[in-house]
């Protein structure tokens, strides 16, 4: 962990989980923002506290936040390296009461993710790594354990899907992929969890062929990428977060970079955009 800026991001991720958990199970107020998601005083609470620490520990860094999102391109496009931030990834598992609910923070260099922190606020545990930094859980502060990707299932090929989303191309993809490799275990689990139940070695992929916005993913790819994992377009390339007038990232494969099925699943993803 030989970055500086770890060890104080994941104190103020888990100062804003301490912030959200009072609202959790007590029947929050729900309000809908303009693209009809939802919001509480708990997005708000953890927004409030990372965006401060986050500009008292490095001010010079600008913060791009779910929850202040309306910053022109024009200034964003001039940013090199920019901290990128989901205070409560999970709205809707928050709202319904599920423990799968998460704080994100990720620190973006011209487009790249140099590291992210995943938090989260029901349990106590923290995903945190980086390409080239490698990847830990800790389930308290001062413990850590270093995670790592599996390359080959130990007993078949789990699928990690969403428990609210799917699409008519992601369907033809589990399709493909179980007459290619077998009828593979699905994992359903909500919000950045599925990037981080791939990086401790418990899922193969993880599939993405409805909408994300970039704040959803870059932490837990962090994670992943620490982790000897990658987030590839279908196309094949890197999933990257330079700015651009959508917040929306493009359908993604989520998987161990040197797997040995690697070239099967990407080539299963390019035939679904011809």
């Amino acid at each position: 962990m030989n970055h500086p800026f770890i060890a104080p991001v994941i104190e103020r991720v888990r100062a804003a989980g301490a912030a959200i958990l009072p609202y959790w199970r007590s029947d929050v107020a729900v309000t809908e923002k303009a693209d009809a998601s939802p919001v509480t005083a708990a997005d708000l609470a953890a927004h409030h506290i990372l965006v401060d620490g986050l500009r008292a520990l490095a001010p010079d860094i600008p913060v791009l936040s779910e929850e202040a999102a309306n910053i022109p391109l024009a200034e964003r496009a001039a940013w090199t390296r920019w901290w990128l931030v989901d205070p409560l990834d999970g709205t809707k598992e928050f709202i319904a009461g599920s423990e799968e609910f998460t704080v994100n923070v990720a620190l973006i260099e011209q487009g790249r993710v140099i590291f992210g922190v995943v938090g989260i606020p029901a349990s106590g545990r923290c995903y945190y790594g980086g390409a080239g930094l490698g990847a830990w859980c800790s389930e308290v502060p001062g413990e850590q354990t270093p995670i790592r990707v599996r390359l080959a299932p130990a007993q078949g090929f789990t699928l990690v899907a969403s428990k609210r989303h799917s699409s008519p191309a992601q369907e033809t993809l589990l399709a493909g992929l179980a007459e290619r490799f077998g009828e593979p275990a699905l994992a359903s689990i909500g919000s950045s969890l599925k990037f981080c139940l791939l990086a401790e070695g418990n899922a193969d992929c993880y599939p993405r062929l409805a909408p994300t916005s970039q704040w959803d993913t870059a932490a837990a790819q962090g994670v992943l990428e620490g982790a000897g994992g990658e987030v590839l377009n279908l196309a094949g390339e890197p999933l990257t977060y330079e700015a651009r007038e959508s917040f929306l990232n493009p359908s993604f494969l989520a998987l161990p970079a040197v797997a040995p099925w690697r070239g099967e699943l990407i080539e299963l993803a390019r035939n679904l955009r011809s």
